[in-house]
């Protein structure tokens, strides 16, 4: 008997009758109800979420920005967050939402603080405080929830922190645009004052040279004014002597003067009395009988010593006129002399006064010329200086940023959001159904193989009593639960594709790697039941377990207990769930034929576990005759 004719047999034998046929179809759609619901139900969750009813409590009171208009960041998120539709929000009182976390009315509470604006803005006046966004969940709602809830509230705060760090880099920005054009204009003074400061350094450079030669003139002044202080010492001394003895002289002239005057009148009564005598004389003579020829010639000659009379009288009067002259003027120099004399003092005190102003004045240029070179260096260090700030000034202007406007947003939305997640997907399942597709294909194929062993026996009793060969009736055991075991792969991978949506990237590749894997399961449930009998039902469920926890199907492999990590390298799903992530979502193909090859060898090692326990039980023992535990 071949195993072909055997495992015809054994398909005979579980179908002859309505009712058998029955548990036979719904063997084969065992893995179709396993699988194909549980992606259907979980194809796309994420867009339900909808549905999902959340509280949304808005306390906060808005602020007002430091150029005067409104900030409501409350308003913002909520209506961001309502708009969004991601939940069905509902905006309640505090606390509504807390008892409604509590009851299960809303999965999570999301509650934006009274001060939740003013907290935004707080920086802007150096009182930093971060605004508070308070999540309430109740895990006993549910647990996924609050942890999407969780994501939700980390994106709307890493938006709010995006938002507010756009708008303080914006505000940062038009600060630099506005130091810098006070920094230009601050370099526009400096140049000036630079300029002022050149021409106050010629100044001083200029007084400096001047002071040179008018100190020495000073000096020099000084000098000669000591020596006519020196000259001029004895000078009121002399010019009261002066005074005395020109009034000695004045006086004297005065009494010359008067006598003189005096000798004057005298001589010029002489004459007037000579004028009056000629006609006295005339008729004296006529009374002594002289002729009138006589009179004539005595009178021409008293005329003629008359001449010699005159004569000395106009001298004399000359004379006296002169030495009036001379007293006068003699008096007048008297005078002088004696207003010299009064005021010779004070000019001498003034000539002291002038000497001395002159030492301070040559001593204070001498100051003052010793200070005009330091300020020439001080005004050249200064100068100097200012340069360099005009310099420095100049250069800042350059270096400090001012972006146009649409710059300036562009800068202040990266500064706030400065980090964008570029995604390069190699691969994409799709959707979230998609991504547990691998897992459960590979559960639900274990599973169906698990099953077909309730009806199937694993070994032909007809053939171990005719003691066929043992890899004959090993291979016979394990044909039927292949070929139902291909069917339920079939049925199962159509139904995933063409009705849930799931379509693989290599969809017959996936196929083959399906019907290599339910091959292989059955191949290891066949050898568990032919080996163990009862107990094998019970270690395949085991083993069903054990796979579960170590697959990998939903968090990286990586994630279970480092204890656990023999159990995935040692057990067959996780090479399945492997290859079909690399096959449905189109990965690099060089891992599958490694799993292929892997669950080949698993077969293969099977076929030979069940080959050896054909070989046993060729023998009948009174334990098989008898068994203690049957299911």
């Amino acid at each position: 008997m071949t195993s072909l004719r055997m495992a015809f047999n054994e398909l005979r034998r579980i179908t002859s009758g309505k009712l058998p046929r029955l548990a036979v179809l719904a063997l084969v759609l065992v893995p179709l109800l396993y699988a194909s619901l549980y992606l259907y139900a979980n194809k796309d969750p994420y867009s339900h979420l909808g549905q999902v009813p959340a509280a949304l409590v808005v306390e906060d009171k808005g602020a007002t920005k430091s150029d005067g208009s409104a900030f409501d960041a409350g308003g913002q998120v909520a209506d961001e967050l309502v708009s969004g539709a991601k939940f069905r929000w509902e905006r309640v009182a505090a606390d509504a939402a807390e008892r409604g976390v509590r009851d299960g009315t809303y999965t999570f509470a999301l509650t934006l603080p009274a001060d939740f604006s003013k907290s935004l803005l707080s920086s802007a006046d150096f009182t930093p405080r971060q605004g508070v966004i308070t999540l309430t969940t109740n895990d006993a709602n549910n647990y996924l929830g609050s942890t999407i809830a969780n994501q939700v509230v980390a994106e709307v705060r890493r938006s709010v922190s995006a938002r507010v760090g756009s708008a303080a880099a914006d505000q940062l920005l038009l600060g630099f645009s506005t130091i810098r054009r006070e920094t230009a204009e601050a370099a526009d003074g400096a140049t000036k004052l630079a300029d002022g400061q050149r021409q106050a350094l010629d100044g001083v450079t200029a007084l400096a040279d001047g002071l040179v030669p008018l100190s020495d003139g000073a000096g020099r002044l000084s000098s000669g004014l000591t020596q006519l202080r020196s000259g001029t010492a004895e000078l009121p001394t002399q010019t009261r002597r002066l005074a005395d003895g020109a009034k000695q002289v004045a006086d004297g002239d005065e009494v010359v003067a008067a006598t003189a005057a005096d000798y004057a009148a005298k001589a010029q009564e002489l004459t007037t009395k000579l004028d009056q005598s000629d006609g006295a004389v005339a008729v004296r003579l006529r009374e002594l009988g002289f002729t009138d020829e006589q009179i004539q010639g005595v009178l021409g000659a008293l005329g003629q010593a008359r001449e010699t009379v005159d004569g000395a009288n106009a001298e004399v009067q000359r004379t006296s006129g002169q030495l009036r002259q001379l007293a006068d003027g003699a008096r007048q120099v008297s005078d002088g002399a004696a207003l010299l004399a009064a005021n010779t003092p004070a000019l001498s005190e003034a000539v002291a006064t002038l000497d001395d102003g002159a030492g301070s004045l040559s001593s204070g240029l001498v100051t003052a010329r010793d200070g005009a070179v330091r300020l020439k260096d001080g005004q050249q260090q200064l100068l100097d200086g200012t340069t360099r700030l005009r310099d420095g000034l100049a250069e800042g202007v350059a270096r400090i940023p001012s972006p146009d406007d649409p710059t300036r947003e562009s800068t202040a939305t990266t500064i706030g959001d400065p980090v964008a997640v570029h995604g390069v997907s190699q691969t994409a399942a799709g959707s979230y159904g998609g991504g547990l597709a691998p897992f459960f294909l590979g559960l639900a194929t274990w599973i169906g193989a698990f099953v077909l062993f309730l009806l199937l026996k694993p070994l032909s009793r007809r053939a171990l009593a005719a003691r066929q060969m043992p890899v004959r009736i090993a291979v016979g055991g394990w044909l039927p639960g292949a070929l139902l075991g291909m069917a339920q792969v079939v049925v199962m991978y159509s139904a995933v594709t063409l009705v849930v949506g799931i379509r693989p990237v290599h969809g017959v590749t996936t196929l083959a790697f399906l019907l290599l894997t339910s091959a292989t399961f059955v191949a290891i449930l066949h050898a568990l039941n032919a080996l163990l009998g009862a107990v094998g039902k019970f270690v395949g469920l085991v083993l069903l377990i054990l796979q579960l926890v170590s697959a990998g199907g939903t968090f990286p492999w990586q994630t279970i207990p480092v204890p656990l990590y023999p159990l995935h390298y040692g057990l067959p799903m996780g090479y399945a769930v492997d290859g079909l992530r690399h096959l449905m979502y189109g990965g690099d193909l060089d891992g599958v034929g490694r799993d292929a090859l892997i669950l080949l060898c698993y077969l293969v090692g099977a076929l030979a576990l069940s080959t050896f326990a054909a070989y046993k039980q060729r023998v009948w023992t009174p334990s098989r005759l008898a068994p203690e535990l049957v299911l």
